[in-house]
């Protein structure tokens, strides 16, 4: 299954789950009716209701009834969906995790940053906040909308006994339900099931009021009945809404195994991890009580049940396993923790060894090896594309991985990075920076200046995703002004370069949504031909931008509008094209469902990549406009 197909599964899961949601309210409905029936004809009555009397229903009241029950979980969904509004960070937050902002000096902590680093630029998407779980149990999650909203959630007992691979593989699970829409699912199953689980609270409170009342000698015989009632049927409720959980996730979860050992190449990753929960004396348990609430997102079971098998959101341990490793003998022992060696693309790169190696790794790009095979890796990274984002990192400046993950040095980086090679136009920029930016920041702009000026093109955007995490961490006031210091220096010698656009649409495609400044739900749902003129700005901007040789213009057009199945697109005079209007049109068809995304991308490459060779910063600007249509892109690498 490819990205693509994987994504339009999850919204298929998505009506899959509203129909048992659906079916599930409808039981609690009929529930509800039949305890009204029952309680208050008893009470009119005082004798048991008979056959006949159930029979005859007063439609009346079972509407009025079943509204009660709609208005009760709805709103009871509505307060959990506004509690979760946050994405990513409100689920590790609910769970009591710990933001790591830095593992300098903890080797542990650095080695999950470090993991999720890596996994984050070799599948093309931006690296995620990393949450520490206080927790001795081994397990992880991902939760989020969006990739860009995603964060990662590592318990202590994970990182202190899993060795790098095993941990390598947990964290390559978890980008798997990032890159295949789980994240969203996830969220939705928590809210959704929420207002079900509200009738059984409210019957319980009921309960206490009602026995108190009879303490007090004031009756309360119907309450105390009535009560015990919706006790029962919130009880129906949490059952319905742990049969909806565990029948949408657990074939989620193979599919995220798979991924994992495609990724990494190394079953003994992932199944090693399974094998130490299954030999660990805690397991995957959780102490936190709201882990029933959010284990369907969990790497690995996070709760125990009565129910057992019946309520469990994942498969059995041993059943995993087996479907990693076929010939694994059953027995669940602890190996000693070792780690592969690190595999090398171009060759070994250490520590401050300089950027020399990067250009043999980058010699290799995906021009040699065509648009089919860098599309068929969209959401489908490979080792190649792991190991080369090993080497990249490892090729950064010690200072500057230590730069971009500290809030206020972060915006020092992506600064520099639109400082013009102009000195007069770049003492300009930094004038501004004086005067406007908050304190320190200039500072840091001018020490790191020269640092990032010297970066080769590939080190660029993966710098920014290794930013983006920090810069989340800002103030809404901090971000507003970092938003607008950026859009200055970039428009302060009156032009906007490719590069310039790329930074700006990324930064402001994935903050925004963070700080608010752009709803989740404001982007509308089209269709390509809906979107035909959108579709002809993007195309004729990136047929514009690239040097074909060899092929005319309208050639290059022609082959990528054969992506795109007949549909009638034209090539705009340049003049009717600007970088405001390639906005607008991404912004539209951001809004395409899966398959008809994975046409577009797939005539964005064929203008790209029509002459069979591609240069770093024409893959910069395609990796871009596949993130913002939120199919990431991995590294232009052979593998």
């Amino acid at each position: 299954m490819d990205f693509f197909s994987a994504q339009d599964q999850a919204r298929r899961n998505t009506g899959r789950l509203i129909l048992l949601f659906t079916l599930a309210v409808v039981s609690l409905i009929v529930m509800a009716n039949l305890l009204v029936l029952v309680v208050f004809g008893y009470l009119q009555s005082q004798a048991p209701v008979s056959a006949s009397e159930l029979q005859s229903l007063d439609w009346q009241v079972f509407v009025v009834v079943g509204c009660g029950v709609l208005v009760v979980i709805g709103l009871g969904s509505l307060y959990k969906i506004m509690a979760l509004s946050g994405g990513g960070a409100s689920i590790a937050e609910m769970m009591g995790g710990q933001l790591i902002v830095d593992g300098t000096g903890d080797s542990d902590r650095q080695k999950i940053l470090n993991v999720v680093e890596e996994m984050a630029i070799a599948s093309g998407s931006p690296v995620p906040p990393v949450y520490l779980l206080d927790e001795e149990g081994i397990n992880a999650f991902a939760a989020g909308y969006a990739p860009g909203d995603a964060v990662i959630g590592v318990t202590r007992g994970a990182i202190n006994k899993l060795s790098r691979d095993e941990l390598q593989g947990v964290v390559a699970h978890e980008f798997s339900h990032i890159l295949n829409g789980d994240m969203r699912l996830n969220i939705k199953l928590i809210g959704i099931l929420h207002g079900i689980l509200l009738l059984g609270l409210i019957g319980y409170h009921i309960l206490r009021a009602s026995a108190f009342s009879r303490s007090s000698g004031k009756g309360g015989g119907g309450a105390l009945a009535f009560g015990l009632g919706l006790v029962g049927i919130g009880f129906a409720g949490t059952f319905f809404g742990n049969l909806i959980k565990a029948a949408v996730s657990r074939q989620r979860e193979f599919l995220a195994d798979a991924s994992a050992v495609q990724f990494t190449r190394n079953p003994d990753g992932i199944g090693g991890a399974l094998q130490r929960i299954g030999a660990d004396s805690v397991g995957s348990v959780l102490e936190n009580t709201a882990s029933a609430e959010i284990s369907h997102a969990l790497f690995s079971q996070g709760f125990t049940s009565f129910f057992g098998g019946l309520f469990a959101t994942h498969p059995p341990l041993a059943e995993r396993i087996k479907k990693i490793s076929p010939d694994w003998d059953g027995k669940f022992e602890i190996a000693k923790s070792s780690s592969r060696q690190r595999p090398a693309v171009a060759g070994q790169v250490r520590e401050g060894g300089g950027q020399q190696q990067s250009a043999a790794m980058l010699a290799g790009m995906a021009a040699a090896t065509g648009r089919e095979a860098a599309f068929a890796h969209i959401g489908r990274p490979s080792e190649a594309h792991l190991g080369y984002a090993r080497e990249l990192i490892d090729e950064l400046p010690g200072v500057l991985r230590r730069a971009v993950r500290e809030p206020f040095v972060a915006r020092a980086v992506i600064y520099c990075l639109v400082l013009d090679d102009d000195e007069y136009m770049c003492r300009r920029q930094l004038d501004h920076l004086a005067k406007v930016a908050d304190t320190g920041v200039y500072d840091e702009t001018n020490r790191l200046m020269s640092m990032v000026r010297g970066l080769k093109t590939e080190f660029r955007l993966p710098l920014v995703d290794m930013a983006l995490p920090a810069l989340r961490q800002l103030s809404k006031s901090q971000y507003a002004l970092f938003k607008e210091n950026l859009k200055v220096l970039i428009e302060a010698d009156g032009k906007l370069g490719l590069f310039e656009w790329t930074l700006q649409k990324i930064v402001n495609h994935h903050l925004d949504e963070a700080f608010g400044v752009k709803s989740r739900t404001a982007r509308k749902s089209t269709t390509l031909q809906r979107s035909r003129q959108a579709c002809s700005v993007l195309l004729s901007l990136l047929i514009y931008a690239n040097r074909h040789e060899g092929l005319t213009e309208q050639e290059v057009f022609g082959g990528a509008g054969q992506e795109l199945g007949g549909l009638e697109v034209q090539l705009l005079d340049r003049g009717m094209l600007s970088f405001s209007r390639l906005d607008k049109a991404i912004d539209e068809l951001a809004g395409l469902k899966p398959l008809a995304k994975s046409k577009l991308v797939k005539a964005c490459a064929a203008c790209v990549m029509a002459d069979k060779k591609i240069t770093p910063v024409e893959a910069e600007l395609l990796r871009t406009i596949a993130d913002t249509l939120e199919c990431p892109m991995p590294p232009l690498v052979v593998g």
